[in-house]
């Protein structure tokens, strides 16, 4: 927090699973409360917001009441969220979680930001439209609203162009880049095993994703399956053939099948982090590579494609496209 009190701009880079998404905002909360007890000031309602973006609504909601619970209040109170069509924010709100969309459709009525202290940008290294316009804009503002803190998290080692972005000159005329914190993470050894596919009339993805499956299922340690799949489409299709596949046997009918997506109702979304006794295995799009860290997961199967957002010059709209992922994106998976 030293850096964060010196600089107006720091730079997070820290693993999946090393607790930056969730402990960064209480770690800000617990400095602003120490500085607001030396100047024996209170905030002014509806201002000194700690906002703290994501990239998916289902992340959104569940870290905030991830925070919420670390933080033994009720969700809703010091802790809230504001995803399209819910709002979990009340009067006591210092901690906002929200979409970037959320927070970019506010510029428009507040276009200093003046109803935030601090912003935290989480998941920077995804790049999409919005968070690459939030990070030119807050450079933008960041002059006009000195005492504005701006934190921006990033999964993998991409920092240096984030910290030379928010590059700052001294008094003395030099450029000095924006401070850069490295979190070390949790780090397990991995097997990496190649499945090459094919599809044919009489094979599908569905198949091969079950046959992966029933390999997992007689590892040495046993541990849920976490399998990535592009969309809602798929998942619930492979969801489908995975419950009719199991069923057949005898030891594999007790295991839960489980979607996860942006969609899901709230109730779904609980279930995936709720304490279980029987294995599991969880069907997620991408929102499990960076943005939420799902318990007990010991096998990954990867089918290797994302859905993603891209701009069409042609059609001048945003079109969802399913692409191969990247090297960096599988090994983060």
């Amino acid at each position: 927090m030293a850096a964060l009190q010196a600089h107006q701009v720091v730079i997070v880079c820290g693993e999946t699973g090393s607790g930056k998404t969730t402990q960064l905002p209480k770690m800000v909360l617990s400095l602003a409360q120490e500085l607001r007890q030396e100047s024996g000031r209170e905030p002014v309602q509806g201002r000194g917001l700690i906002g703290h973006t994501q990239p998916r609504r289902i992340a959104a909601s569940s870290v905030a009441k991830r925070i919420a619970e670390e933080l033994q209040t009720p969700l809703g109170e010091v802790v809230g969220y504001k995803i399209r069509f819910q709002d979990r924010l009340g009067k006591a709100t210092r901690i906002k979680l929200m979409t970037d969309g959320i927070l970019l459709a506010e510029t428009q009525n507040d276009p200093l930001l003046k109803a935030y202290d601090t912003i935290i940008i989480d998941e920077a290294h995804e790049r999409s439209l919005n968070i690459d316009f939030l990070l030119g804009y807050l450079r933008q503002i960041l002059p006009r609203r000195p005492d504005l803190k701006v934190v921006v998290t990033s999964a993998t080692i991409d920092a240096d162009r984030f910290a030379q972005h928010f590059a700052s000159r001294s008094r003395s005329g030099q450029v000095q880049p924006a401070p850069v914190l490295m979190v070390s993470g949790r780090t397990f050894p991995v097997e990496v095993r190649w499945r090459p596919f094919e599809e044919t009339r009489d094979f599908d993805l569905n198949d091969a994703i079950a046959e992966a499956v029933d390999e997992l299922w007689l590892g040495q340690v046993s541990g849920d399956i976490l399998v990535f799949l592009p969309g809602e489409r798929e998942i619930r299709e492979a969801a489908d053939h995975l419950r009719r596949h199991l069923s057949h046997d005898p030891i594999k009918r007790n295991a839960e099948v489980l979607p996860m997506f942006a969609r899901l109702s709230q109730a779904e979304q609980d279930r995936i982090f709720d304490a279980h006794s029987q294995r599991r295995i969880v069907l997620a799009t991408n929102v499990a590579e960076t943005s939420l860290t799902v318990p007990g997961i010991r096998y990954v199967v990867d089918a290797g494609t994302a859905r993603v957002k891209r701009y069409s010059f042609r059609n001048k709209v945003e079109q969802l496209m399913v692409e191969p992922i990247s090297q960096a994106a599988a090994n983060q998976r």
